[in-house]
């Protein structure tokens, strides 16, 4: 049976600023588990407000938000926190990893912060998680000392840290040239086809998204062909 990982129910939101416009408009679909889910559409559709609404970052919208099977909806902003932490991973097109940590410690972050497992058994796995990567050999390296490519693998990595329920990227190819794209869809694709992980991409790379398993179409708001 597919498990639900995350389902949108009518879900529309409002920019005030200072005439009110829609800029979300009715959005329902679901993704189940392993799933690789691309959001596309032009600048200004509404793809990232969507992810924004989708991350429990955005709580100021209309419908309603389920991740896991748990309704979002109400919940305290401390509750969201541990939410996004443990249940989402984020790949931004920026690494946003903090160069006075080397690469392991950057991957540990989120772990030390969620607070399950001790700091051996978190250095443990995120090891583990910089090897399935192949960038084990740069765990002692600052961010400073890798290429662009190489910093999204640790962004990868870090965003695997706490076994998410779903990946969630913001165009996370859109800082790369061709190869190192080409190496990142293949990360997430055997994440997907061997792990079972399920993403969810918000990208601009239409040949990107032509090969994940579905691909959300947006204008205007409205989600056109899913």
């Amino acid at each position: 049976m597919n498990t639900t990982i995350l389902e949108a129910r009518h879900i529309s939101k409002n920019f005030h600023d200072p005439v009110t416009v829609k800029v979300l408009n009715d959005i329902s679909f679901s993704i189940n588990k392993g799933e690789f889910v691309s959001v596309i559409g032009k600048s200004g559709c509404g793809k990232s407000t969507l992810l924004y609404v989708l991350s429990t970052m955005d709580t100021d919208y209309e419908g309603e938000l389920f991740i896991d099977q748990q309704l979002m909806n109400g919940k305290k902003e401390k509750d969201l926190a541990k939410v996004r932490n443990e249940k989402i991973g984020f790949v931004f097109q920026f690494h946003y990893l903090l160069n006075e940590f080397s690469v392991l410690k950057n991957v540990m972050l989120p772990a030390l912060k969620l607070n399950k497992f001790s700091e051996t058994e978190i250095e443990k796995r995120a090891k583990e998680k910089l090897a399935m990567l192949e960038i084990e050999k740069l765990a002692i390296k600052k961010p400073a000392q890798l290429s662009g490519g190489e910093k999204q693998r640790v962004a990868i990595a870090r965003a695997m840290i706490n076994d998410p329920v779903i990946i969630m990227g913001d165009e996370p190819t859109g800082n790369l040239d061709k190869k190192n794209s080409e190496i990142v869809f293949g990360i997430f694709q055997k994440l997907s086809t061997e792990l079972h992980q399920t993403f969810l991409v918000v990208t601009h790379d239409n040949s990107f998204a032509e090969r994940t398993n579905r691909i959300i179409e947006m204008e205007d708001g409205k989600i056109i062909k899913q």
